[in-house]
Parts: C-alpha cells; structure tokens; sequence
C-alpha cells in the first residue's frame, strides 16, 4: 500500500508540474499575442500628415499616372488610388510633413465636399489652394498664408474682349461670366456691370473649356492657374486688369492658407512652426517654387 500511496503522489505531482508547464506555455503564447498586438497599434498610430485636396487644381494640385516629374521630384500616392499628386500644394506638404517628422499621405476629394470631408475626419488638414475668407475662418483654423497669388481674367483669343484693360470695359457689354464654384472668385463676378451669369463649375479646367467652347466670355480666376492652363491651350488669354480699375475686396483670395478642423489647433500650430522653421513665409521662395511647379505638370493637366 505505501508503494502504491508513493506512486499515486508521484503521478499527482508529475500532472500538477504539467499542469504549471501548460499554463506557462499559455502566458508564453499571450504574451507573444501581446507583442504582436503592441506592433500593430504602434504601426496604425504612426505619424501621419492626412491631407486632403482636389488633385485637380493645376498648378496647385494635379493628378498623374507616375511618381516622377521632369526635374526629380516625387509625387505622391493618391490614397485608395493607382495615381499620384503633385504640384504646388504637394511640394509644400511634403516639405512640413519632413520637417515635422511625418509621413505624407494625399487624399483625393471634390471641392464641393473638401470641408465636408474633413469635419468627418477623412483627413485632418487642407492643403488645396484656399483662400482665407471671413466666412471660412469660421468654420477652419488657418496658418498664415504658404503662398500669396494675384487674381485675373481669361478671355479666348480672338474674342471682343481680348483687349479689355479693366473692368471699365467689361461694363454693359454683357458679357457672360463665370468661375469655380465655392470660392471667394464667385462674389467678384457682380463686379462686372451688366455681365451675364453663365453658371459656375466645380473645377478650374471646366471654367476654361467654357471659355473655348465659347459657353462663357470671362473667367475670374488665379493668376498661377490661369497660367498653367495656358501653356497648353493656346486659346486662353490672360488679363490682368489695370490696377485702379479691377476688383475690390478681393484681397481675401489672395492670401492662400493651409486649414485645419476649427478645433484642432494643436495640428494648426504644430503646422505653422514647421512654416516658420523652413522660412515658408518668403514669398520669393513661393514664387521660385511655383515658377518650378509649373513647369513639371503633365500636357493633360
């Protein structure tokens, strides 16, 4: 009986340390599972710069098969896409996103919706060619300006009004008049007397092919876009209106800002320190970038 008692506390014994053995075999396994998990939540929280714009708004944004440009610089991925961006508004991403230590990432939304779409989180930042307005400083938190452009017209070569000087000479002709949608070109259109409002459209190229096509006679526009689109329309003609006799109150379209979510401050201060530290408040540089931008798009764009 005492062999068979040592035997049956043997056994007991052996099962208990296996029991001990499994058990730690599965903290092992959990813990591997922990890692694992750890690696994952650190990729998903990497630094990222979510930015968000039409990538069809040349030169400041532009859609395109490759990631190459004539001069070497990268585009970049279109989020969700097989395309790229490039352009002004890209360059400069890329540019803060280094210095902040961050990776870039391009989302691709319609102008009608860019607001929209990050008050839904999609992205976090607007790097799209806007203008600071009162009506939209009560929606975005704004940086100061990352470029400063001028605003013109653009007529079709050949037309009655390929030789206006100021809108002196627009009045009473009834010319008809158009520009893109949403943006704070649209209320400088009542500045032409007597101009017939042709309807507006969700993107610049669409407001030149009016202008081809003869749909509209004027197009109040940037100068920098206007320009891009000229180098492969020779169609278009650009006017800068005589100084003393062009728009007024448009300064707010000059000034050209990178926009956050109201609240996100943070984001837009993080944003403007990373403008201050590379010296983004040169206008000479802007311009040499915008100069440099405008020649690497593609002939499509």
């Amino acid at each position: 009986m005492n062999k068979r008692k040592l035997l049956a506390l043997v056994l007991t014994g052996v099962m208990a340390i296996s029991t001990l053995a499994g058990c730690g075999s599965s903290d092992t396994k959990t813990s591997d599972t922990d890692v694992k998990t750890s690696e994952t939540a650190e990729t998903s929280d990497k630094n990222v710069l979510r930015v968000g714009m039409e990538c069809a708004y040349a030169p400041f944004n532009w859609t395109q098969d490759s990631d190459t440009t004539p001069d070497g610089s990268k585009a970049v991925p279109i989020y969700g896409s097989d395309y790229y961006a490039y352009g002004y508004d890209v360059a400069v991403a890329q540019k803060l996103a280094d210095e902040m230590g961050m990776d870039l990432e391009v989302h691709k939304v319609e102008w009608s919706s860019i607001g929209i779409s990050l008050d839904a989180e999609d992205y976090d930042v607007i790097i799209a060619g806007m203008g600071k307005t009162a009506e939209r400083e009560a929606s975005y938190s704004f940086t100061e300006p990352y470029y400063y452009r001028d605003n013109c017209i653009v007529v079709k070569k050949g037309s009655a009004y390929e030789n206006v000087k100021g809108l002196s000479d627009l009045a009473g002709t009834g010319c008809k008049v158009t520009t893109q949608l949403g943006t704070g070109w649209v209320p400088l259109l009542d500045q032409i007397e007597g101009a017939e409002q042709s309807g507006n459209y969700e993107t610049t190229s669409e407001c030149f092919m009016a202008i081809s096509n003869g749909v509209a006679d004027v197009c109040v526009v940037d100068l920098p876009t206007a320009q891009s689109a000229a180098l492969t329309n020779d169609d278009l003609v650009i006017i800068q209106l005589d100084a003393d006799d062009s728009f007024t109150g448009d300064d707010e379209m000059v000034n050209v800002c990178i926009a956050t979510r109201k609240d996100d401050t943070a984001l837009r201060d993080k944003i403007q320190d990373a403008m201050d530290a590379i010296g983004w408040n040169d206008k000479a540089k802007m311009d040499e970038l915008m100069d440099t931008v405008l020649t690497q798009q593609p002939a499509a764009n």
